[in-house]
């Protein structure tokens, strides 16, 4: 959750009923994500309603894939549901998770099958994504399913075993596979606040994910290098053929020679981009600074008392 105030008390009134109609022991654990309104407020007035409310408030804006993995990581039920907070992820598909689960799956995927509620210019933005990182990348990420599944213990721990900062979980979560069932459902209008995914954010989301599952992007690079040189090459000999055999000794024009030369420095320059996103990721990697940090985590079963 961040700045979901406005929100909270609707997706309480349509998940708790739901959740008890299961009738499996849960803890709904809230992920706050630097909230600057009255989300934290909100939820510890509802945890007084529902003891099966826990918080877990970020020190600060971590960003979702680290919120997320804050609440993968706490989260201590034999079965996890990830879930966003603006109902985008129907809550009644839940008890269909669990049946599969008790079925044996240990992964079941939510598949959006329409995305009536984004536009036109996401859809198709999101449709050349998986088309791209899935042609890039050594794992088949499944088009149109988010974070919102279901996942079992032993996927969990799986989970929790990798340890990069840089973290893309629709990766993660497909690296790891395990028994895996698909259910599909139509993504409803947000309730109630704003999108925080702004397209600069989801164009370095895209990034990330090419980057941290596929390193084909910077090997192509030396592919690149080797056309270049062996067209340089060419165009070499060329120039000495018309100069020994035929006698040419005319100096090539100063458009094809600026041409050639900005052409180059172009290929080098965006080379360069490539492994600077690489290096980036390395950089990241190597301080070894934690994924996220936690400022307190209320739960009703240590009498409300915050955990510093």
């Amino acid at each position: 959750m961040m700045n979901e105030a406005d929100g909270v008390d609707r997706l309480f009134e349509i998940l708790m009923p739901i959740l008890r109609a299961t009738a499996v022991s849960f803890e709904v654990v809230c992920v706050d994500d630097g909230s600057t309104d009255e989300t934290v407020n909100r939820l510890q007035a509802l945890q007084a309603q529902h003891p099966e409310i826990a918080i877990v408030e970020l020190s600060r804006n971590f960003g979702k894939e680290a919120a997320l993995t804050a609440g993968i990581f706490e989260a201590v039920g034999q079965a996890v549901i990830p879930m966003d907070a603006d109902l985008q992820d129907p809550p009644e598909l839940i008890p269909q998770m669990i049946d599969h689960w008790r079925r044996g799956a240990e992964v079941v995927l939510a598949v959006r099958s329409l995305r009536a509620s984004d536009s036109w210019f996401k859809r198709k933005t999101a449709g050349a994504f998986y088309r791209v990182i899935n042609l890039l990348g050594e794992i088949t990420i499944p088009a149109n399913a988010g974070d919102f599944r279901l996942m079992d213990r032993r996927v969990i721990e799986a989970i929790r075993a990798m340890p990069e900062r840089s973290r893309f979980n629709k990766g993660i979560f497909s690296w790891v596979g395990f028994r895996t069932v698909a259910i599909q459902y139509e993504r409803p209008e947000r309730h109630a606040g704003t999108t925080k995914w702004k397209y600069r954010k989801l164009l370095r989301f895209a990034m990330d994910g090419i980057i941290s599952f596929s390193s084909l992007p910077l090997r192509v690079w030396s592919l690149i290098g080797m056309i270049v040189a062996l067209g340089a090459l060419v165009y070499g000999g060329f120039i000495i053929f018309k100069v020994l055999v035929l006698g040419d000794r005319s100096v090539p024009g100063y458009a094809s020679l600026m041409t050639v030369m900005l052409f180059t420095n172009g290929i080098v320059l965006i080379g360069l981009g490539v492994i600077g996103e690489y290096l980036s990721q390395v950089f990241t990697e190597v301080k070894r600074r934690p994924i996220y940090l936690i400022r307190s985590i209320y739960r009703n079963d240590q009498d409300n008392a915050a955990q510093d």
